[in-house]
């Protein structure tokens, strides 16, 4: 039986990807069930398949070959699942009717748990004439509203979460207030948004020129291209978002370019779709490919890879025809060209194991390498499939070896898909592999450098109490095996070390021989300066990469989590000691300040009136108790409950600003209420915002729709270490941002799923 690397392998494998009954009793006995099982499932649609079954399991026998988590999750289970991980949606039609036709299409789809991605650029601009009903366009942010307020019903139902990501391209009128909008902590927490960056844009910038903001045929605004420019990079600066796709380098490298056009991408971003195509994911697992770690010899073993790549693309194209699909034009798409995006995890620890440092030239170079004989095992495979099964049906020689990588591919290659076709379209990716690389051992993610040598994560027992256990990195661990306690070589780097520049370096080597893009993120210090950030978008741009996304902290979603470095010891990350709060509440003082407010609901018969009690700390005001009180008999259990929470909360000191926050986002799927001219999507909702006004008004927080604000003044100790967010599934403040999704340590919760 397979012993996991760690414990929180196990639990990884146990929570999200091993099969069990409805009342929880496990189907999977051991993690060998579970490989079989899907084996077994992506093999039954061969002519062999006891011959294939046994191959597959050899591929994802000792987490060789890591299928993406809906395939681990989902294959073999009988379960109404689509083993893909996300969809971009049709074409958003410029009308009514058209734009709710594709919210539905985008309900249905969220509802098996599919990521979606949407190009916004469709719907005409803010105030434009809307004919027939002489009334002004609301345009496309009011609409990504809509879409935000969707994703939020559908998880209320208990669904499992699905991202989104908006994109709008860099000419439309609205790209502005698009820029911006999630400056506001409160708006748009369902999307990722990103913009579509153009050559002409680019160019424009480069020589300070002027760019025209316009709709179909009008023109609504000049403004200047640096200008527009340095409102994305100062958003992106200061709250993360939006990102930058290069989306004419994504057309012009498409190797289905002569057959489609792409303007959206997945929530991560790491697989450019045209309208309803899917991304089906996996990945090679390249730290266990290593022969003689940390010897003279070690290499990576290129004959092992190309026969590991191999099993890997055929498995994902038989998922192509066993998978279900939320709609009939995603089954069409990803039958008609039977895309895959085959990527890699563990890529840090490898290089650390043959002795080099990530973000180097000769890492760089290796990487790029390595790459390249991946894109040709899987285009040599894709051929041998081809001649087995047939070329995708919208294969033609001339317009596909003169797209994408093909004008790139050694003259062999591309001979034997002129003579005889290639099964799929596109084959390579690297995508987000948090969750899959914590579950087969804490490998490296994806393309990224190591993120902290060792960690210690705090895990929920039975009881309720909370014990520590170490969780250190795979090339780490296997160092401690071999070499004690040596120190470290100089070459062991990680993501609190590296510069921004060794990030896009490294992105840019992979790119050269990925067919679709990366999901990666650019780590950068909180006190990088301005100008220096921007250089990084233009170093991404110059050096061929088709998009960045960047990560500095910053007061809306948080800091990563700090690293305490040790002289005898690998650097550590305490998930629980970035903000220590009072393990005691405060004592209530005899008579406090407050005030009481009015909240009168549209559906109650009787006001809700909320009473918010202060109490004074180093100086300062801070709430410390709430009451909710309502004549309403219906509303008694639920307001009871959310007083006596909240005011054990506000007892307990630290930033509490997170209590509005989350209230205002409880979305009641019977719908809101227009109160004072805004909508409020819940009573609940109302609720948070009472409270922020009251924090506002009292001067804890900075003001509402500005996001969270860290009080200088709580009972925080250890200042000059931020925390960052509690992650929603544990709680813990273990969120860290890996491959452009917010990540737990603790427990592999990802915002993309």
């Amino acid at each position: 039986m397979t012993r996991f690397a760690a414990p929180i392998a196990e639990q990884i494998w146990d929570m999200k990807y091993r099969l069990k009954k409805a009342d929880g009793a496990p189907v999977d006995g051991t993690v060998e069930d579970t490989w079989r099982r899907i084996a077994t499932s992506l093999a039954s649609v061969e002519k062999e398949p006891e011959v294939w079954e046994k191959k597959f399991y050899s591929a994802l026998e000792d987490f060789k070959f890591l299928p993406a988590g809906r395939i681990t999750a989902g294959a073999g289970t009988g379960r109404t699942v689509t083993l893909f991980n996300c969809f971009v949606m049709g074409t958003i039609p410029d009308s009514m009717a058209g734009i709710f036709d594709m919210l539905k299409e985008a309900a249905l789809t969220m509802q098996q748990g599919g990521g979606i991605g949407y190009d916004f650029s469709t719907i005409r601009p803010r105030g434009a004439d809307v004919k027939g009903v002489a009334a002004d366009a609301s345009g496309p942010l009011s609409f990504m509203d809509v879409w935000d307020a969707m994703c939020r019903t559908i998880m209320s139902a208990g669904s499992r979460r699905g991202a989104m990501m908006a994109t709008m391209r860099c000419d439309h009128p609205d790209i502005e207030d698009f820029i911006t909008a999630k400056s506001d902590a409160a708006r748009l927490r369902m999307f990722n948004v990103s913009v579509l960056i153009t050559d002409a844009f680019m160019e424009a910038v480069k020589n300070d020129g002027s760019w025209e903001l316009k709709f179909g045929d009008k023109i609504y605004k000049t403004v200047e291209a640096r200008d527009l420019w340095n409102k994305i990079m100062k958003s992106t600066y200061d709250y993360a978002e939006p990102g930058v796709i290069f989306i004419d380098r994504i057309n012009q490298m498409n190797n289905l370019g002569y057959c489609e056009s792409i303007a959206a991408t997945n929530p991560c971003g790491e697989q450019p779709l045209p309208p309803y195509g899917a991304c089906l994911l996996g990945s090679i697992n390249m730290a266990r490919l290593v022969d003689n770690a940390f010897e003279d010899g070690a290499v990576l073993n290129e004959d092992k890879l190309t026969e590991l790549v191999a099993l890997a693309v055929r498995m994902m194209d038989n998922v192509v025809d066993a998978s279900r699909f939320p709609l009939e034009a995603q089954a069409r798409e990803a039958q008609m060209k039977r895309r895959i995006g085959l990527g890699v995890t563990g890529l840090a620890d490898a290089l650390l194991m043959v002795g080099l440092k990530y973000g180097t030239d000769e890492a760089a170079a290796q990487t790029e390498a390595w790459m390249k004989q991946i894109a040709r095992a899987s285009y040599l495979a894709s051929v041998d499939l081809a001649k087995e099964k047939g070329a995708f049906p919208l294969f033609d020689a001339e317009g596909y070896l003169s797209s994408g990588n093909m004008k790139q591919m050694d003259d062999d290659v591309r001979a034997e898909i002129a003579e005889h076709g290639i099964r799929n379209a596109l084959l390579t990716s690297i995508a987000p592999t948090g969750t899959i690389s914590l579950y087969a051992g804490n490998v490296s993610s994806g393309i990224e450098p190591v993120f902290a040598y060792a960690y210690k994560r705090k895990v929920l027992q039975k009881d309720g109490s909370r014990t520590e256990e170490e969780v250190v990195d795979y090339a780490v661990q296997m160092w401690r095996e071999k070499m004690g306690d040596a120190e470290l070589p100089d070459y062991f780097v990680n993501a609190q070390t590296l510069e921004p520049s060794a990030h896009v370096k490294m992105q840019a080597a992979a790119q050269k021989w990925i067919d679709s893009s990366i999901s990666k993120t650019i780590n950068c210090p909180e006190d990088i300066s301005f100008d220096e950030f921007k250089d990084v978008y233009m170093a991404a741009w110059d050096q061929g990469c088709k998009g960045c996304t960047t990560y500095r902290p910053n007061d809306v979603t948080g800091s990563v989590l700090s690293v305490s470095e040790e002289t005898e010891k690998a650097p550590e990350i305490d998930a629980g000691a970035d903000v220590v709060y009072l393990s005691e509440p405060l004592d209530r003082p005899q008579a406090l300040e407050g005030n009481t407010y009015k909240l009168k609901w549209p559906d109650s018969e009787h006001a809700i009136y909320l009473t918010i009690n202060d109490v004074v700390v180093g100086g300062r005001r801070r709430p410390f108790e709430v009451f909710i009180n309502s004549k309403n008999m219906e509303h008694f259990a639920w307001t009871v409950a959310l007083t006596r929470m909240i005011s054990a909360v506000f007892r307990r000191g630290g930033d509490i600003t997170f209590v509005a926050e989350e209230l205002k986002a409880v979305f009641d799927p019977r719908g809101g209420a227009w109160i004072q001219g805004k909508y409020i999507p819940s009573i609940l909702a109302a609720i948070g915002s009472v409270i922020e006004q009251h924090l506002v008004s009292i001067g804890f927080m900075e003001g509402e729709g500005m996001g969270l604000k860290s009080d200088p003044k709580a009972m925080v100790v250890n200042l000059d270490q931020p925390r960052g967010k509690a992650c929603p599934s544990c709680g813990q403040y273990s969120m860290m941002m890996v491959e452009g999704c917010m990540t737990c340590s603790s427990c592999g919760h990802s915002k993309c799923g």
